[in-house]
């Protein structure tokens, strides 16, 4: 169960301002889309990252894994939490709006309870998470639309991608817990992305050709933002808010995420979103406001 605290004043600050830098993620990974390819802006997204993060461990002096079963299990990660969904998300933002990318990431928190409750004999799937649950899809078919589906066209496809990436961060999530429990979260981040980039460094030489550096400056700013601030910054701040607020309060996160992307991507590249998206993000916020509810009574599990 998450766990519920009173937000002080610099928690709230800090939490703000994790959702104002994912919210921005969306658009400047759009931005860079429009000059290089889609297995290339991940493959600077998590090598640029983990070397950041690689010299963080270096200036606190963290210990380094040794156990090669630690390595394996920061491999699996790296492909659940970061090459799978970081493609999708790319390719499906060459096809959607960037708001209703971010809206359709927001579903990952109901996926997460869905593979918890499978997963786990403590998350087992209450009535009131199933309220949730079923809000939360509600949210999820509304925002993409029934007619959608029926002509199922390359925009179709880019939704349910987008979809597959947050139910692929879900079980990363399921992984982490049962493999890689008390690893620092600096140095698990720093594992994952790097083997990550052992996978996408190679796969974009191949299939993209070699990764350049000679790019326009506004595809140069935008790689530098969703790479070191929006990836290896915002793990360093996300684990810090968690610590602060706890992880039912970093909930809120996910609701405020969308209305920052929604607001660039309209301000930016001249984005409107359809009514059912917005009728689709409500549906989907009040289904992740009864998922982080705590039973009275109940006391909340650490974090």
């Amino acid at each position: 169960m998450t766990e519920q605290r009173r937000l002080s004043p610099r928690a709230w600050t800090e939490l703000c301002l994790l959702s104002l830098i994912w919210g921005a993620s969306f658009l400047s990974i759009r931005i860079a889309l429009d000059e290089i390819g889609v297995l290339t802006s991940v493959a600077h997204r998590v090598s640029w990252a983990a070397a950041i993060l690689w010299v963080v461990i270096a200036l606190r002096r963290l210990p380094i894994p040794r156990d090669l079963r630690i390595w394996g299990a920061l491999a699996v990660m790296g492909l659940l939490n970061n090459v799978v969904p970081f493609t999708l998300m790319a390719w499906g933002q060459l096809h959607i709006e960037t708001g209703l990318t971010s809206i359709f990431n927001a579903a990952t928190a109901i996926f997460g309870v869905l593979v918890a409750a499978a997963v786990f004999p403590d998350e087992r799937l209450t009535w009131r998470r199933a309220i949730g649950v079923g809000l939360g899809f509600a949210g999820v078919a509304v925002a993409i639309g029934l007619e959608a589906l029926a002509r199922f066209d390359i925009r179709s496809l880019a939704q349910l991608a987008v979809l597959a990436g947050t139910v692929s961060y879900a079980l990363a999530s399921a992984w982490a817990r049962i493999r890689l429990g008390g690893l620092s979260p600096t140095v698990a981040a720093a594992g994952m992305l790097t083997a990550s980039s052992l996978v996408m460094l190679p796969a974009a030489w191949v299939v993209e050709g070699p990764i350049r550096l000679d790019l326009e400056t506004d595809t140069l700013l935008a790689i530098g933002y969703y790479a070191g601030v929006a990836t290896a910054l915002a793990y360093l701040l996300y684990y810090r808010v968690l610590a602060a607020a706890g992880a039912g309060n970093l909930m809120l996160t996910t609701l405020l995420i969308p209305p920052v992307a929604i607001v660039l991507g309209a301000w930016v590249r001249d984005e409107s979103l359809a009514p059912t998206a917005y009728l689709g993000f409500v549906l989907l916020g009040a289904g992740l406001a009864v998922l982080s509810r705590r039973p009275p009574g109940r006391r909340p599990r650490p974090t």
